[in-house]
């Protein structure tokens, strides 16, 4: 490992100024050639020069730990010897002689590298006068430090340190940083050096003083400091590596702490782990802190707790585990430092070590909770504090939502029914429903037993030609056309034309002859808004007209009306009526809702025999009408069916062919789920993800709410797309802004300061209301999760309660689970366990694993239910099932402890400790810095000052 030796020493001004004058001349007129071997280099150290060391080591011990003595140690050879007679005698020549005798000496010495008649350098161009420098030197009468920096001869070969010209580049640089150090002003800073090319360890002496003498002085902190600097500049290439291992390495300790973590558990079923000191140190310490007043931290601590709490550390410190990674973590840390430091310093014990100063307050936490007999909660760290996100499963919007949002039903895609006659015998439906309009609705699905292809022109130009003639289900077309832009550009004004040109065409009909027909269209446009106002009240009004002449299309829009209580009171009753006459008609639509209205029971009896009856008539019903008319609706509905397996057999292939069909017309729900299916195979090629992404963002552009919200996330975590949080951000914002509670939620979560985006807890609030609003558990969970911390917005418990309430109740276990521990723990309302037990069962038979362990508890302990060992065991069965290690304890452990407390207080200290060793990279400062007394003591009274105890040498820490 390259090394970087800095001595440090100074002269005193005003009595030293003959030896500063002398040093000057020295250093600046040494003799600059290379030594010649004689051939006795590598002779025996004479019994002289051995005497002279052992002399000079007991005068100057520090002298011990240069790279020199080093060498001696290794090769006691006259050359070595020489070598570190030479240098001691440089390092410790103010103690042996006067200043200017000692800049002399640097400058003049044999190997200098001289600049003219001699090697003295500062930064700039400026030529320097010896003995103008010297004079000023002499005549300074405050205090002059007198550095040595030191390489070995491979290092400054290696890494271009062989001259002066390098190293008076490398000093001008760090001129301002060696300022610093010495506590001189940067303007004051006057520095001199010259380069000793030694042919073991060429170095550099430099002179360093303020023009200010009541300025600058030097610390231990100052010259670690300095070191670093040079080191840094100098191993700037070995670092690299270096780091990168260090890098490496706090992933290994992560990785080791996991499979640490695994052998715990294991352990812990063998009893391996059971420290009967440790118990008996927890529970003094419990006792002892029941006692102590003020702050329980242990900066506040009397000694002789302080010393209790240590020996705690200490104790857990002797797992094996722990102790190795401790190990591995100094090592690491060890290699580093040796860079900056002549003597690495070794590994103190656990417990003193700087970084590692947040087990022993989780050590005096843990001894709090045993002397109080609160209920624990042995749960990560992401299940008490984070605002987990929905689950996998809940997280994605119902896909039933997509059908329903859809149109309901192809209006046009069977013959109107018979028309009443008029005076003149004519019936309606016949100026209507012509050939060319037939073959222009071919044209438009296209027709496979006909073999006439999909051509979007060829079914506008016949439409065209039938508008011509005042066909309101040809101008109707021609207006859907527009919209979605098939054979022609989109746009939504020309769209809005043809549709009030239809509309005024259907009235005309229903003012000669009311007929259901034309009633049901009408309503049907009124409801859209299409080439009219959009209007629920009118549009109920010609849907009851048209449905109470029995038509069944009439009756499935009116049941959807009623269902939702648009235009009319809500009332599942009569929409479910409703349904049932439409279905009783053969029409599939309203086979599918009933379907889902008998299986959720609503505004019905459950009976879920009969739902999957009515689905499977749905099914057919939307397969016989899709092998007609080939619209791109049923073909998706179809598709949603086989995939969820709703009404028939599941059938992804089956599935993917009707989406994809659909999808080629840009049916956006369609688009959606086509993409969703490609992304979700790991195995998909490229030009699939391609393809699917076009897809989704088709669908984003047709304004699907739930595509903007999937391509959102993808955005969000940077799968199959670049990592873009403001993208996500905006497509969130977009679903949102189209009523999709679940992008709110996610907007909502990300404003609080998740994933990148800067942190806006109004906007953060406005979003999650936005979306509880509309009744997202998991909105309304991260609501009543804040109000109850009361970090981002005022502590309001009421309003808590309220949030988390209303979560639980649409069955968020989440929800559950937090309020059963707020009612279990009673400090933010009363204590009520009967409301804790039912919270906390709600969660746990939803497999909520840490709701199911708290349960265990509980009647393991009997302290606030009647104690059933029976039920503890099925509960903590069932929480060990999922990978609970504590649930999984108390199974192993039943029969062998009174308190179990204890035990976990230990078991939970060696989980904090892995997360300690997760959460920390070796460090690059040595433990126990010292710090010089001034600014000891104004450090000291800053503390002081801000309420800290007097004794108190721990930085304050919160948890």
């Amino acid at each position: 490992m390259a090394r970087l030796v800095i001595k440090n020493g100074y002269l005193k001004g005003g009595k030293a100024a003959a030896h500063l004058s002398h040093l000057v001349k020295y250093i600046a007129t040494r003799d600059g050639v290379e030594k010649v071997p004689n051939g006795r280099a590598l002779w025996h150290s004479t019994k002289n020069q051995r005497a002279l060391i052992a002399q000079m080591i007991r005068e100057f011990p520090e002298s011990k730990e240069s790279l020199e003595y080093e060498d001696y140690l290794a090769q006691p050879n006259r050359e070595n010897a020489s070598e570190f007679i030479s240098i001691t005698l440089e390092q410790h020549l103010p103690q042996i002689g006067d200043r200017e005798k000692y800049l002399d000496y640097i400058a003049n010495r044999p190997r200098v590298e001289k600049f003219d008649s001699h090697g003295l350098f500062t930064a700039g161009d400026a030529l320097l006068v010896l003995s103008q420098v010297a004079e000023e030197v002499a005549a300074h009468t405050g205090n002059v430090w007198t550095p040595i920096i030191s390489l070995r001869r491979e290092d400054a070969g290696k890494f271009g340190f062989e001259n002066a010209a390098a190293w008076k580049a490398l000093l001008s640089s760090k001129a301002m940083e060696l300022a610093e150090n010495l506590k001189i002003h940067p303007d004051h800073l006057k520095w001199y050096a010259a380069f000793h090319n030694e042919s073991h360890h060429p170095h550099v002496h430099m002179i360093c003083y303020s023009t200010n003498p009541q300025e600058g002085y030097l610390t231990k902190q100052g010259i670690r400091k300095m070191k670093s600097a040079l080191a840094n500049e100098i191993f700037r290439q070995e670092l690299i590596p270096i780091y990168g291992e260090k890098t490496q390495r706090r992933d290994d300790l992560k990785q080791q702490a996991a499979e640490a973590m695994g052998e715990l558990i294991r352990q812990m079923k063998g009893g391996v782990l059971v420290s009967e000191r440790m118990e008996q140190l927890l529970t003094h310490l419990a006792e002892r802190l029941q006692t102590v007043s003020g702050k329980k931290q242990y900066g506040y601590l009397k000694a002789d707790l302080k010393n209790v709490v240590d020996e705690i550390v200490d104790e857990l410190a002797k797992d094996s585990r722990i102790a190795e990674a401790y190990h591995l973590w100094w090592e690491v840390r060890g290699r580093i430092e040796s860079i900056y430091t002549e003597t690495p310093s070794e590994p103190p014990p656990l417990s003193r070590c700087e970084d590692f100063k947040p087990i022993r307050n989780m050590v005096i936490q843990e001894a709090l909770r045993l002397g109080s007999g609160t209920m624990t909660f042995e749960e990560p760290a992401s299940v008490e504090t984070a605002l987990p996100d929905a689950t996998p499963d809940d997280d994605v919007p119902s896909m039933e939502a997509a059908p329903e949002n859809a149109p309901a039903e192809p209006e046009d895609a069977s013959e109107p029914p018979p028309a009443p006659s008029f005076r003149n015998g004519e019936k309606a439906s016949a100026s209507w429903w012509t050939e060319e309009y037939k073959l222009a609705k071919q044209y438009l699905h296209g027709d496979e037993e006909a073999e006439i292809p999909q051509d979007f022109e060829k079914a506008r130009e016949l439409f065209l030609a039938e508008a011509d003639k005042d066909n309101p289900l040809a101008l109707y077309d021609l207006g859907r056309m527009t919209a979605d832009g098939l054979g022609c550009e989109a746009n939504a004004d020309a769209a809005y034309g043809w549709y009030e040109k239809a509309l005024a065409l259907f009235h005309a009909a229903e003012e000669k002859k009311p007929w259901k027909y034309t009633e049901y269209r009408i309503g049907k446009m009124v409801a859209a808004g299409l080439g009219t106002e959009q209007d629920d009240l009118q549009a109920a009004d010609w849907l009851t007209l048209s449905a109470n002449e029995k038509y069944k299309y009439a009756q499935y829009s009116l049941g959807g009306l009623y269902y939702h209580g648009k235009g009319v009171e809500q009332n599942y009753e009569t929409a479910f009526d409703l349904y049932i006459r439409s279905a009783d008609q053969s029409f599939p639509y309203a086979s599918f809702e009933l379907g889902k209205m008998m299986r959720d029971s609503i505004g019905c009896v459950k009976n879920s025999a009969e739902a999957d009856r009515r689905f499977r008539e749905a099914f057919l019903g939307f397969t016989s009408l899709e092998e007609k008319g080939h619209d791109d609706k049923l073909q998706y509905r179809l598709g949603w069916m086989l995939l969820n397996g709703v009404g028939t057999e599941k059938n992804e292939t089956k599935a993917k062919e009707y989406f994809e069909k659909a999808a080629t017309v840009g049916n956006p729900f369609a688009c959606y789920q086509l993409a969703k299916l490609i992304l979700a195979d790991e195995a998909a090629p490229p030009q699939e993800v391609e393809k699917a992404l076009v897809y989704l963002k088709q669908a984003v552009e047709a304004e699907n709410p739930y595509a903007a919200y999937f391509l959102g996330k993808l955005y969000e975590t940077g799968q199959h797309v670049p990592q873009n949080t403001a993208e996500a951000v905006r497509l969130y914002t977009l679903s949102a802004e189209q009523d999709n509670d679940f992008a709110a939620h996610r907007l909502g979560k990300l404003y609080l300061g998740g994933g990148g985006v800067l942190k806006d807890v109004e906007a953060a609030i406005r979003w999650l209301t936005f979306a509880a609003d509309r009744k997202n558990p998991f909105a309304e969970y991260a609501l009543g999760i804040l109000y109850l911390k009361g970090e981002d917005v005022p502590k309001d418990i009421p309003k808590a309660l309220e949030y988390l309430k209303h979560s639980a109740a649409q069955g968020n276990q989440f929800a559950q689970y937090r309020l059963g521990k707020v009612y279990l723990m009673g400090e933010d309302v009363p204590k009520d366990i009967p409301a804790a037990l039912q919270f906390l069962t709600a969660a746990a038979e939803q497999e909520n694993q840490y709701a199911q362990y708290t349960l265990g508890k509980l009647y393991l302990m009997g302290k606030d239910v009647p104690k059933n060992r029976e039920t503890a065991v099925r509960w903590f069965t069932l929480s060990a099932a999922q990978g609970n290690v504590y649930a999984q304890f108390f199974l192993d452990h039943m029969d062998e402890f009174k308190n179990p407390s204890v035990l976990l207080a230990g078991t939970r200290l060696l989980h904090h400790m892995s997360r300690v060793f997760t959460d920390n990279a070796p460090p690059l400062k040595p433990p126990g810095q010292r710090i010089d007394r001034k600014l000891l003591r104004r450090l000291r009274e800053k503390k002081q000052a801000q309420g800290h105890a007097r004794d108190d040498h721990e930085q304050t820490m919160s948890l």
